[in-house]
């Protein structure tokens, strides 16, 4: 076993090259998101070329990752987004985050370009600190459910991998980056903003992670931190989201937003669907109970989670559709399509991921394409075409590949859910307007893991009573991103006494003067780093708003339009 080192690893595509350097002060006691942006603020150009030499490509495991914390070991990975325009930070469940903490990876950060053409396995192993680069010819151009079994074939069943599809090969800006997870299935993708069509661009194919010899980040207070971690795991366990979560995955979102009127239905011109039980939570945990394979609707992607949200579905054969299913793409993919079909979403899911597709941005760009003419609402088969159009790299399924934004530019289409040219996730904003003041403000896009406000108890029709719960939450997340908490693992953290994130720092690292809202801390610095990375893009309080269509077009449910204060959304980050 070596002796622990925390270090960043840099690799130059064009020289392919790796070198290791001790963490800089300014960086220490950052993770996950937070230490993305500092990273990003601190060495690159705003204004550059997100898929040119000038951009990099970063991994950063949070600030807990590596402990078998419920929930809590996942990975960010970030860059300048070729879909925004702006910073980027998308994060993941899977091995890779944990793999990484296990190896002294403070963070990854990949530099410049290719000097050739074709793509290329990256091999990082803590044996030797050493980079191996292997051709990728004969993976080239494969979806990621075939190119993962080679992989793990030729490096072993222990490796943690990132990877990317033909997406990403092709440098469509909702290409994300797929991780395998604890079953060596690569469904656990970073999937927002395009950082896969980054990775392309540095011709990586895939990264190999191999943490043989490695060891658990050191703890320097190992009781303190036992304790810590019984007493949130227990807050986990006993929270009775977690208990939800468990029976119906994310899933169980359906049924409440149809309450709300805010689930995305038609392209985002209603709030409710009318065939909303064929494809809720409940309807998806009783076709896995009755097909039964697998027998248990639970799944877990991490080792280690207490909660299990993820599932396993699967067809009237027994054989398994998509792992996972979620809310998210239940809704852009089945309701904003008028699709009431869950085996239908389901395999249309499993050939966005095989693409290694974002599938809030691609399900978004379908609607935009049947507002269009160019399928039918409700058509699975004609949905399924327009994605093959994708895998094939034509006119047509690469700029439905490019996402919603480029579909609305390219056919005249004024009703594009977007912000900042990024997708709205599964909750309309017009009925849910604190969601609708985070998918304005944040500076990631519209994007419902930076700050979502459905459980706030407040009148969500109010247009006054929007910009704290946002801000709050917002903040929050910011926080969990940093120390690398699943956004469901924040229901134990806020139910555990006496400010348990705080003591696992302190017991983790010796850091004896934390505030006692450190979450919030945490969020507040990297929001204002994020924040002035956008500025310095060019970024203004213009591109802080939501389409004006949605200022004007009402929800026909209940009658409202997005019509929060501009001049409140210019003042929810009061600190500027």
């Amino acid at each position: 076993m070596t002796d622990y080192k925390h270090q960043v690893w840099r690799v130059n595509v064009r020289s392919q090259t790796l070198t290791h350097e001790p963490v800089p002060e300014t960086w220490q006691r950052l993770g996950g998101r937070g230490l993305l942006a500092r990273i990003m603020l601190d060495e690159m150009d705003a204004k550059c070329d997100p898929l040119g030499a000038g951009n990099k490509l970063i991994f950063a495991p949070g600030l807990l990752v590596g402990h078998m914390l419920s929930s809590t070991d996942r990975i960010s990975v970030g860059g300048k987004s070729p879909l925004t325009g702006g910073i980027k930070e998308a994060n993941a469940g899977g091995r890779t985050g944990y793999h990484m903490a296990f190896m002294g990876m403070k963070a990854l950060v990949i530099e410049d370009k290719p000097k050739d053409d074709g793509f290329w396995v990256l091999h990082l192993s803590l044996n030797g600190g050493c980079a191996k680069w292997e051709k990728a010819d004969d993976l080239a151009g494969l979806g990621v459910y075939e190119t993962a079994p080679k992989l793990l074939e030729k490096y072993g069943d222990k490796v943690a991998i990132a990877l990317i599809g033909p997406g990403g090969e092709m440098l469509m800006k909702s290409a994300g980056i797929q991780n395998i997870d604890k079953d060596k299935i690569p469904a656990r993708i970073a999937a927002r903003g395009g950082l896969g069509a980054v990775m392309g661009s540095k011709g990586l194919k895939a990264i190999v992670f191999d943490h043989a010899g490695g060891q658990k980040p050191p703890i320097v207070s190992p009781e303190a931190f036992k304790v810590a971690q019984k007493d949130y795991t227990k807050s986990v366990m006993e929270h009775p989201q977690s208990v939800t979560y468990r029976d119906y995955g994310t899933a169980a979102m359906t049924q409440l937003t149809q309450q709300f009127a805010g689930i995305p239905v038609h392209n985002f011109s209603r709030g409710t669907f009318d065939q909303v039980e064929n494809v809720s939570g409940e309807a998806l945990r009783e076709f896995t109970l009755q097909r039964g394979k697998p027998s248990d609707p639970s799944h877990a992607c991490m080792a280690g989670c207490t909660i299990k949200c993820s599932n396993v579905f699967g067809g009237e054969d027994g054989k398994v559709i998509v792992s996972p299913l979620e809310y998210e793409t239940i809704g852009l993919m089945g309701t904003n399509l008028d699709i009431d079909s869950l085996d239908t979403i389901g395999r249309l899911n499993w050939h966005v991921n095989d693409l290694g597709l974002d599938s809030i941005e691609v399900g978004a760009a379908l609607g935009v394409a049947a507002e269009a003419g160019l399928m039918n609402w409700g058509d699975g088969d004609g949905a399924m075409k327009l994605i093959d159009e994708i895998r094939k790299g034509t006119e047509l399924g690469r700029k439905l590949g490019d996402g919603a934004a480029d579909m609305g530019d390219q056919y005249g289409i004024e009703r594009v859910p977007v912000v900042k040219r990024q997708a709205m996730s599964a909750y309309e904003p017009r009925s849910i307007k604190g969601t609708g003041v985070t998918y304005a403000t944040t500076p990631q896009g519209a994007d419902h893991t930076c700050g979502l406000t459905i459980r706030a108890k407040i009148d969500h029709l109010d247009p006054n009573a929007q910009i704290e719960v946002s801000r709050n939450a917002q903040l929050n997340m910011g926080g969990y991103d940093t120390i690398g908490a699943c956004i469901f693992a924040g229901f134990g953290y806020a139910a555990t006494p006496d400010g348990v994130v705080k003591r696992l720092l302190k017991a983790r690292y010796g850091w004896g003067d934390l505030p006692d809202n450190i979450l919030q801390a945490l969020g507040k610095e990297t929001i204002k780093i994020e924040r002035e990375f956008n500025k310095r893009a060019g970024f203004t309080k213009e591109d802080d708003r939501l389409p004006k269509w949605m200022t004007r077009e009402a929800i026909p449910e209940n009658g409202s339009v997005f019509d929060v204060p501009e001049e409140q959304l210019d003042s929810i980050f009061d600190w500027e």
